[in-house]
C-alpha cells in the first residue's frame, strides 16, 4: 500500500507534464458539410386522422458538420463533433430536422512519421434528437402582408454509438482539409429503416498550434 500511495502521486505527475506539453500545441477546429442516408421504415403514418396515411421517408439532405479536438499525446486525444441538416425535411405531413452530436476518442497511428498527411480513427458515445414541426402556414393582411411560419411540435432523443475514419491533408502548418467516413448505430431508430446511418463529408480545419 505505502508503493501505490507513492507511485500513484507520481503517475499522475507524469501524465499532467505529458499533457501540458502537448496541450502547447493548441485544440484544432473544423468545419464542413456531408450528407446522412438511411432508408424509410416503410411504416403507414396517419398524421391526421384522415384514413389516407403517409408512408415514412428516407433519412437524407445536406448536412454541416461542426467539430473540435484536442490530441493529448501524438497519437491520442479526445474530441467532439455535432451534424446538423441544414433544412427541415418533410416527414408524413410534418417536417423534420435531425441533430447527431458524439464526444470520441481519437488514434492517430501514423503522427510520428506523417506530418502532412494523417489519418485518424475515431470511436465514442453520443445522442440523436430528432425534432419534428408542424406544416408551414402562411398568414396575410394588408398591413404587413404574407410571412411564413412553423413551430415544433416534439422531439425524440436516441442514444448512439459513433464511429469515423478520416485523413487530414495540411496544406500550410495551421491550414487542414478533412475528408471524413462515419458510421452512426442509433438505438431503436424506429423513424427510419435502418439502426446504422452511414454519413460522408468534407471539412475545413485550423490548428492552433505547430506541426
Amino acid at each position: 500500500m505505502k508503493l501505490l500511495r507513492t507511485a500513484l502521486p507520481l503517475a499522475l505527475a507524469f501524465c499532467l507534464v505529458g499533457v501540458k506539453a502537448r496541450a502547447q500545441s493548441g485544440p484544432d477546429v473544423y468545419f464542413g458539410v456531408g450528407t446522412m442516408t438511411d432508408t424509410s421504415s416503410g411504416s403507414p403514418i396517419d398524421t391526421f386522422s384522415t384514413g389516407n396515411p403517409f408512408t415514412s421517408p428516407k433519412l437524407g439532405g445536406t448536412f454541416g458538420k461542426a467539430g473540435a479536438d484536442w490530441m493529448i499525446t501524438p497519437y491520442l486525444g479526445i474530441g467532439g463533433e455535432a451534424d446538423f441538416r441544414f433544412s427541415q425535411g418533410s416527414y408524413a405531413g410534418l417536417t423534420y430536422r435531425p441533430t447527431f452530436y458524439d464526444f470520441n476518442a481519437i488514434f492517430a497511428p501514423t503522427a510520428h512519421r506523417f506530418k502532412r498527411i494523417v489519418p485518424e480513427l475515431q470511436a465514442g458515445l453520443g445522442g440523436v434528437n430528432l425534432r419534428f414541426y408542424s406544416p408551414s402556414t402562411t398568414y396575410c393582411d394588408q398591413f404587413a402582408g404574407c410571412s411564413s411560419s412553423n413551430y415544433s411540435l416534439e422531439s425524440s432523443n436516441h442514444f448512439q454509438v459513433h464511429l469515423a475514419g478520416d485523413i487530414r491533408f495540411y496544406a500550410t502548418r495551421h491550414l487542414f482539409i478533412q475528408p471524413q467516413v462515419d458510421a452512426h448505430y442509433v438505438n431503436n431508430f424506429f423513424q427510419f429503416g435502418n439502426n446504422w446511418v452511414p454519413e460522408y463529408s468534407a471539412s475545413v480545419g485550423w490548428s492552433f498550434g505547430e506541426r
